[in-house]
């Protein structure tokens, strides 16, 4: 079943249906930390780091491999696992360190892949040929966090990279056949919903293999929760389901979903108060494109 028969089934072409076919079974991703840091953090390109991370980083459910599998086996009992790499910048770090925790990973038989979160002025040549080497080996994706296009945007969350370098990592990812997923996120302050659908055309421009769709959420330990205290991305459930429904019809079919809302633990969370409600979220959207009689890709050109 290919992503066209996938949406007319299910709407979306997610990342679940993609590793379904892909593996012939379900495949559950398990959040490492690899203990790195930051360049945006440890003052090589800035520090505090942008400004919706608290000091955990992207992640904040991560724990060991075996405790993972152990939790989630009566769930899932015949699921397979990729390793995801995810607090901080998972390629902020020298070569032989990288390899030394990639494959240290990718030798308990029960991983089959890796995904890996990073930034793109973390991607030197020499870390570009060891995921190369992965990428030949074992199944790999990279996640870039990219978040906004729009410049005083980039400005205002102390990103510290321009959009040129964001390009310039993707194409050398494709170059090498690294599959490539970026983030972005909604809701960011002064954000309009036209420079949403920007960062979105920005993107698809580019030909990323997967998007994520993060809903902003305000944690404490932020500087967003410190110097904008009463922000609220979207007053409602009902205003973030509309956006994405009116963002997923102009995603192309064969771009896979990996993410429509953002989880946050409930008791660092300020705001919105019921972003935490995911499955209420991920249930009104497939509503809403229902209603719409609507799809993924609808209206992509």
């Amino acid at each position: 079943m290919g992503s066209t028969e996938i949406i007319r089934e299910k709407r979306i072409y997610t990342i679940s249906d993609f590793l379904k076919e892909e593996f012939g079974r379900k495949m559950v991703k398990l959040s490492i930390d690899g203990g790195f840091t930051c360049p945006n953090r440890d003052g090589t390109k800035g520090t505090g780091g942008c400004l919706f991370c608290a000091g955990g980083g992207a992640g904040g459910f991560s724990s060991d491999i075996d405790g993972q599998i152990r939790l989630l086996s009566n769930k899932w009992p015949n699921a397979s696992y990729l390793a995801y790499f995810q607090e901080h910048t998972n390629t902020y770090a020298p070569v032989s360190e990288l390899r030394e925790k990639y494959y240290s990973v990718l030798s308990d038989p029960r991983i089959e892949g890796l995904v890996i979160g990073t930034r793109p002025d973390c991607l030197p040549d020499d870390v570009l040929d060891l995921l190369s080497e992965i990428n030949e080996r074992h199944f790999l994706w990279l996640e870039l966090g990219f978040q906004t296009s729009k410049p005083e945007t980039v400005h205002l969350i102390n990103r510290c990279y321009d959009n040129d370098v964001f390009d310039e990592a993707v194409s050398k990812l494709k170059a090498r056949g690294i599959k490539t997923v970026a983030h972005m996120i909604l809701g960011l302050p002064g954000e309009s919903r036209d420079d949403m659908f920007a960062t979105l055309d920005y993107l698809l421009q580019r030909h990323v293999w997967g998007l994520k769709f993060h809903l902003l959420n305000v944690v404490r330990g932020s500087r967003l929760a410190e110097e904008f205290p009463d922000y609220t991305p979207f007053d409602n459930i009902e205003d973030y389901v509309n956006l994405v429904c009116d963002l997923l019809e102009r995603v192309p079919s064969n771009v896979i979903i990996h993410r429509l809302t953002a989880d946050a633990p409930r008791a660092d969370l300020i705001a919105p108060e019921w972003s935490y409600k995911k499955r209420t979220i991920l249930n009104g959207i497939q509503h809403e494109l229902k209603a719409r009689d609507s799809f993924q890709g609808k209206f992509a050109d």
